[in-house]
């Protein structure tokens, strides 16, 4: 049965102001959330991996480092939720934070590189206003990052896996990092999933 509007946020305010976010006897639901993820993420980066080292097409190794990214996003949204002005998801932001040892300067936060491949369209609108010379590579590229300094070089998506940088409309972003991080969020979520799913 759906709750009234009225129930709904006395429910969320309770929660949030007793609870830090979430009701105990829910934390598994957040935690295999947490593991789904992660590991979807992780999975994604291993397919990347052997993509590599099997020289398979340019375009099939960028969309697996995509594909790991943009898990990597969906992660990142339970520790710093896109609703701010909401009190249950801000506290539940906050409590899964402190439960898996993030800050502000972890990778995971970094909402350029998510909003790059979430907003490439728009993006490439604006990139093309510009009336951009010089050469075009609009399909993607696994190559050497510097590639992009050229002045002349217009690259659309490149991938260089020796470096860890993505390239999307010339922009460089590092993704080791954030697939460290979800590599040890996934592992601390395992061992919470294994004592009891508690966080």
């Amino acid at each position: 049965m759906k709750l009234d509007e009225v129930e709904r946020k006395r429910r969320e305010a309770l929660i949030a102001d007793e609870y830090g976010g979430m009701s105990p006897m829910y934390e598994a639901f957040y935690i295999h959330s947490i593991i789904y993820a992660a590991e979807r993420s992780e999975t994604a980066f291993q397919r990347f991996d052997a993509a590599v080292a099997a020289s398979e097409p340019p375009a099939l190794i960028f969309a697996t480092v995509q594909e790991g990214l943009t898990h990597a996003g969906a992660l990142s949204r339970f520790f710093w939720p896109m609703k701010r002005e909401n009190r249950l998801s801000v506290a539940r932001g906050k409590r899964l934070r402190g439960a898996f040892l993030l800050n502000d300067e972890s990778a995971l936060k970094w909402r350029r590189l998510r909003n790059a491949f979430e907003h490439f369209d728009e993006d490439l609108d604006q990139f093309l206003l510009q009336d951009p010379v010089g050469y075009f590579f609009p399909s993607p590229m696994v190559d050497d990052a510097d590639l992009a300094d050229e002045f002349l070089a217009n690259i659309f998506k490149l991938v260089d896996p020796h470096q860890g940088i993505c390239i999307i409309l010339g922009e460089k972003f590092e993704f080791h990092p954030i697939r460290a991080e979800v590599q040890r969020i996934l592992s601390l979520a395992l061992k919470m999933d294994d004592n009891g799913s508690r966080l």
